[in-house]
């Protein structure tokens, strides 16, 4: 199974810009920034190099885990030993790969792996710290809906296209 990795570099980015637009002050920035008690000047304190130079890394990493939930055939490609094992593995597995190497491989299906993740992962986990650390629902659901909707996106893209 030949990997595009293209779109992990891709998809990693829709952390950004999904957050530029559903953090902007039109969207549900000013909200947001209320209910995590931030001001716009204590937004302009950073190392905005940092701070996106590291979401983009992290994004990365996300990305291997949305593959790996979202591409049934990885899982395939493991029970054979990984990629180095595929050329020794039993005909069984080449014919598995001729019948079902693209099946589900759609945006569609992808964006419903990352949903699922971001509506069973993401979101309670956000709604745990959010509740330890006394903050509303407005903002535990702002940045849990940033998620799904994040991790859906970036399911349908490296679903389809990796």
């Amino acid at each position: 199974m030949e990997m595009n990795f293209l779109p992990f570099f891709i998809s990693a980015l829709i952390t950004l810009v999904t957050g530029f637009i559903w953090y902007n002050p039109k969207v549900f920035g000013t909200v947001w920034m209320r209910e995590a008690g931030l001001t716009p000047e204590a937004l302009k304190n950073g190392n905005m190099i940092k701070i996106f130079g590291l979401t983009y890394i992290f994004s990365l990493m996300m990305t291997m885990i949305i593959s790996a939930l979202a591409i049934h055939q990885s899982g395939a490609v493991g029970m054979v030993g990984g990629p180095p094992l595929i050329e020794t593995a039993k005909p069984s597995f080449a014919a598995f790969m001729a019948d079902y190497g693209t099946a589900y491989r759609t945006f569609k299906h992808g964006a419903l792996h990352g949903f699922i993740s971001g509506l069973f992962f993401a979101f309670p986990m956000l709604a745990i710290n959010g509740l330890f650390e006394r903050k509303s629902w407005k903002y535990i659901f702002i940045n849990s809906g940033y998620w799904i909707l994040t991790l859906t996106l970036m399911g349908g893209i490296i679903c389809a296209y990796a």
